[in-house]
């Protein structure tokens, strides 16, 4: 089941400068700075009541932060959902026509278990399904 908006992520080209722009403009500072290899970016997080902000910026040219970002001006990359089973939802969502960039699940940041719907399939909104790891 889908619980609330986890996230917006937004791909920037330089996390430094944007990390400043952002503790200026959210009165702030991020509570996380995360490497995630997996997707060849940087991130860093902001809280905003229940919801954050992800800044993203890629590590390699070959990325897709860094394609997106050949194609696009820095800005909204992604909506994240946060969900109580990601392979259940994964299913359920597959059943009814949505497609998906990845086949399972994989660790994102901040502690996710990660999977994204494709933009074609969504509305050309490029949406992403969290889920917490729990240990």
């Amino acid at each position: 089941m889908i619980i609330k908006i986890e996230h917006l992520g937004i791909a920037v080209k330089d996390v430094s400068s944007s990390k400043s722009l952002f503790s200026r403009l959210l009165g702030k500072d991020a509570y996380k700075e995360e490497p995630v290899e997996s997707e060849a970016v940087n991130t860093i997080f902001y809280e905003l009541g229940e919801a954050k902000l992800e800044l993203l910026e890629a590590t390699d040219p070959s990325s897709a932060i860094a394609k997106y970002l050949e194609k696009n001006h820095e800005g909204i990359h992604h909506l994240a959902l946060l969900v109580d089973d990601i392979h259940a939802e994964m299913k359920r969502l597959q059943e009814l026509g949505f497609t998906f960039i990845n086949d399972a699940p994989k660790k994102g940041a901040d502690n996710k278990l990660i999977a994204f719907i494709h933009p074609k399939s969504a509305n050309g909104i490029l949406l992403e399904l969290c889920q917490e790891i729990t240990d």
